[in-house]
């Protein structure tokens, strides 16, 4: 029996605020544990919650990048569970009337299969605090900083058919909350982490299997390798005669499998009601139309642009717009340095795999866009050639000052002198007769021999072009 798998995500944005959802103590990360914990936070008798209107802002700028319908009123309830780190008992979210119902997102896969997923609903909530056990012996610590921290949850249809279409999907939406600046996306500190639901059924059946959650994934790879692993454990636990149950799991990344954490809570488990502290939220269209005017150019209509406005291929396109900084730095170069294809290439090629080999982000390259671009100015006007150029990006990624300074201080500029490239020529050949002989008879190969001969005398600085004419004369004359 063949199956397929029936996937859906609950993504986590906690949104980059820098007040709480319901009071005004800080969210920034990393303070020391419980300083940030706030009366209201926590629950405490006579404190009374109130909503930031911030937090409502940027669900609705996520709202209006997917299309979705932005809800005129929602209401906030009350999610009832006990856990040692939700010190109220209950989670302020929403439940019926969310502030984002029916939208979608699209996707594109690494062969070029595009897909339109469905999101169900987007609804804000406050963050839960953090349970600790690393430096604890039988006994658990308690951090409620993060509680009543910004949350927008975004559930996806169950429609996703592959570990695969999950990351590319998940991907696309880090992508999104980060071009809408509503999130930092860091993914080590908790800013977006996923749930994924998973089943699997017969190909050709429409009624769904029974799922299981598979919570807290905080990296694309633990999303990939869980999914992965759960489809497989269903698909032999349903032909080995066994039932799936529905329940909560969580994945082990050093043996790289899913494990039992408890049985799937239902909603009524939750014994959702509305919060009697919080008035529904009631949001105009005028309020919809200022937030709408603030968007940014969002990543599908930027990749289009850059196709139709620099020729670039969508390929290129696709890499260059993943984040807003690499698009903006992108742009900047390329108005710079007057050359799109060649300052895509120098982006994607020699500073990301600086960047990356230096684990730093776009933002934080010693590389400015202008000092690139004085870079690839010097590569157009053949003052050095390509293969000098990354010498001197090599210096200038050290601090040794802009291309300018660096080609002077290091007499790195291009030979383009025709009387001095001849002579070289000359010696070359004068010093290789034999190469010269099986040229001639036929060994045209050689002619790379001779080219790296010439460049070699010139320490790299002949011009390529100048170089193999000059020499293809001679040795065919």
């Amino acid at each position: 029996m063949q199956f397929e798998a029936v996937i859906g995500l609950e993504l986590h944005a906690q949104l980059a605020t820098r007040t709480k959802i319901f009071s005004g103590a800080p969210t920034a990360y990393g303070a020391e544990a419980n300083r940030q914990a706030s009366a209201i936070d926590l629950g405490m008798p006579g404190m009374l919650p109130v909503l930031n209107e911030r937090a409502v802002d940027y669900a609705i700028r996520l709202g209006l990048a997917l299309n979705a319908d932005v809800a005129g009123r929602s209401v906030f309830a009350r999610k009832n569970y006990f856990y040692p780190d939700l010190p109220k008992g209950y989670q302020i979210s929403q439940y019926e009337l969310p502030v984002v119902g029916a939208g979608h997102l699209d996707i594109e896969l690494d062969d070029g299969t595009r897909r339109r997923i469905g999101v169900t609903r987007a609804h804000l909530e406050e963050d839960a605090g953090k349970s600790l056990h690393e430096g604890f012996t039988r006994m658990t610590g308690i951090d409620l900083n993060r509680a009543g921290t910004p949350l927008l949850e975004i559930v996806s249809e169950p429609e996703l058919r592959s570990a695969r279409e999950a990351v590319a999907y998940m991907k696309k939406m880090h992508s999104l909350v980060r071009y809408l600046r509503i999130c930092d996306g860091n993914m080590q500190e908790g800013s977006f982490r996923c749930d994924a639901n998973v089943s699997v059924r017969p190909v050709g059946e429409t009624r769904f299997g029974t799922r299981a959650e598979l919570k807290n994934l905080n990296s694309f790879r633990f999303v990939e390798r869980a999914i992965n692993f759960e489809i497989e454990r269903q698909i032999e636990l349903i032909e080995d005669g066994g039932e799936v149950i529905q329940e909560t799991r969580l994945f082990d990344p050093d043996r790289g499998e899913t494990r039992s954490m408890r049985g799937k809570e239902q909603a009524h488990d939750y014994r959702y009601f509305p919060d009697p502290d919080l008035l529904p939220l009631e949001i105009t269209p005028a309020h919809i139309d200022r937030v709408r005017d603030e968007l940014p150019e969002l990543p599908d209509a930027k990749s289009g642009r850059f196709q139709r406005d620099y020729g670039l291929s969508a390929y290129d396109a696709g890499v260059l717009t993943g984040s807003r900084e690499l698009a903006d730095y992108f742009e900047a170069v390329a108005a710079a340095a007057g050359d799109a294809k060649l300052s895509a290439n120098w982006v994607m090629g020699e500073l990301s795999g600086a960047l990356n080999k230096a684990g730093l982000e776009i933002t934080q390259s010693p590389i400015d866009a202008t000092m690139l671009a004085g870079l690839l100015l010097r590569i157009r006007d053949e003052t050095i050639s390509g293969k000098i150029a990354k010498e001197v990006f090599e210096a200038l990624w050290n601090g040794e000052g802009d291309a300018d300074t660096v080609i002077n201080d290091r007499g790195l500029r291009q030979v383009t002198d025709n009387a001095a490239i001849e002579a070289m020529v000359e010696e070359v050949i004068a010093a290789n007769p034999g190469q010269l002989e099986q040229y001639r008879a036929g060994k045209t190969k050689l002619m790379g021999f001779f080219v790296g001969q010439v460049m070699r005398a010139s320490g790299g600085k002949a011009n390529p072009q100048q170089v193999n004419e000059i020499l293809k004369s001679r040795l065919d004359g």
